[in-house]
């Protein structure tokens, strides 16, 4: 391939940062629970389900979206996901019943989010296949550095200067402008593609696949349902530090610095996506996930004995929004590794469901844990515990084998 045609694909990588640092304003959203509660008397389980509702929609829109997009492309998907966000934005600046919240945020916004986020993975896989930890990381990294932007952007700036109402309308206008940019530069290759000079390495600790599992061989295959496990459980971790991220350094004494706990997490996340991404590559997928989950699930309980010692909380909170954000990258680039490119939109869209049973269950208990006990303790032991069964679910799995009909027919063939 020339010059150009190398310039061309990592524009595609742009096109998914710009698509993903919009929609990464959903793990922003903890600035608004504080000024929720206070004007409509909500209780922290209330807010916390807003979350979740959005996350819940969001893994289960991304099915649909994945076989849309392996089906008709990427374009329209990605259009119709930044459409949706905006929308859902916009909406919410009308709020006043959590009836109302759940349907703009939560279902309109978690939808925009499950259309938009299933394209980005399957370009990047297809474009990449020389690096596609690196390149699938660098495009996921948006979603995890969005928050560094527009969290501080709308606790320090927007909401004390506009309020919360028209904080939602301006990040509504910034998001639609910034997923069309994506929407445009998201492509796919043509048929058949690989980079000039590049040939497959089946001896690689991060090679490919030869045969492209179609959906139901995916799920006939052991190592989806370890791998399903461990992405739910192992991401329970970070969607409570999500979640809770400024509620929590308040309630240890450290508002003032909820502000700089968005940027080290944007920071740690966007790092795990792209580094642990690149270290697949290298180590081999499956290694870097369980060394990962390994580390969150020592972290966790480590952020209840930091108190509020800000120098160790900022490190803990590094930690763990790494640990997240690989599993984000790393489990995208395993799938498309194990049961091939061409129905990765859906395979992965399958996979990813565990990420929404982990919405589920990160906020729903910090919210409900802290209002019984009024701290976060009992909550961030649980997600310690919920992330060493991750680790022996990631330890268990192994990569697929070809299954035997069509091992037989390709030798026919052959």
């Amino acid at each position: 391939m020339n010059g150009e045609g190398q310039l061309n694909r990592w524009w595609r990588v742009v096109g998914g940062l710009s698509m993903n640092l919009a929609l990464g304003s959903l793990y922003a959203w903890s600035v608004f629970v504080a000024p929720l509660e206070k004007e409509f008397g909500w209780k922290r389980a209330d807010t916390s389900t807003i979350f979740t509702i959005a996350v819940v929609v969001f893994a289960l829109s991304f099915v649909l979206a994945g076989r849309l997009q392996d089906k008709k492309g990427p374009f329209w998907v990605s259009v119709t996901g930044g459409v949706l966000v905006s929308v859902g934005f916009f909406l919410s600046s009308f709020t006043t019943t959590l009836g109302y919240i759940f349907f703009a945020f939560g279902a309109l916004g978690g939808i925009g989010n499950g259309f938009g986020y299933a394209t980005p993975i399957p370009v990047m896989a297809k474009w990449f296949p020389d690096r596609r930890g690196l390149a699938v990381g660098l495009a996921v990294a948006g979603y995890g550095g969005g928050s560094a932007i527009f969290g501080p952007l709308a606790l320090n700036w927007l909401i004390p200067t506009y309020g919360w109402r028209a904080t939602f309308q301006i990040l509504g206008v910034i998001f639609f402008v910034m997923t069309m940019v994506g929407a445009f530069l998201l492509k796919n290759p043509p048929a058949g593609y690989r980079p000039a000079g590049w040939a497959p390495a089946p001896a690689a600790k991060a090679a490919a696949t030869a045969h492209d599992f179609s959906p139901g061989e995916t799920l006939r295959t052991p190592a989806f349902y370890f791998m399903w496990i461990a992405y739910a459980l192992g991401t329970v971790a970070g969607f409570m530090a999500i979640s809770q991220l400024v509620p929590f350094a308040r309630s240890v004494g450290l508002a003032a610095v909820a502000g700089t706990l968005f940027i080290v997490s944007a920071v740690g996340s966007a790092s795990g996506r792209i580094l642990s991404g690149w270290m697949s590559d290298a180590m081999g997928r499956l290694n870097v996930l369980r060394l990962m989950i390994a580390v969150s699930a020592v972290a966790m309980p480590l952020v209840i004995l930091a108190g509020g010692n800000a120098a160790f909380l900022f490190i803990l909170v590094f930690a763990i929004y790494w640990c997240y954000g690989t599993q984000l990258s790393v489990n995208a680039s395993t799938t498309s590794d194990f049961w091939g490119t061409k129905n990765a939109g859906l395979n992965y869209g399958l996979l990813f469901t565990a990420w929404g049973v982990a919405g589920i269950i990160g906020p729903r208990v910090a919210g409900v844990l802290f209002d019984k006990y009024q701290n976060y303790q009992v909550a961030f032991y649980t997600a310690a515990v919920l992330a060493v069964v991750a680790l022996i679910a990631e330890l268990l799995a192994r990569r697929p084998a070809v299954p035997a009909d069509a091992m037989a027919k390709a030798k026919a063939m052959a």
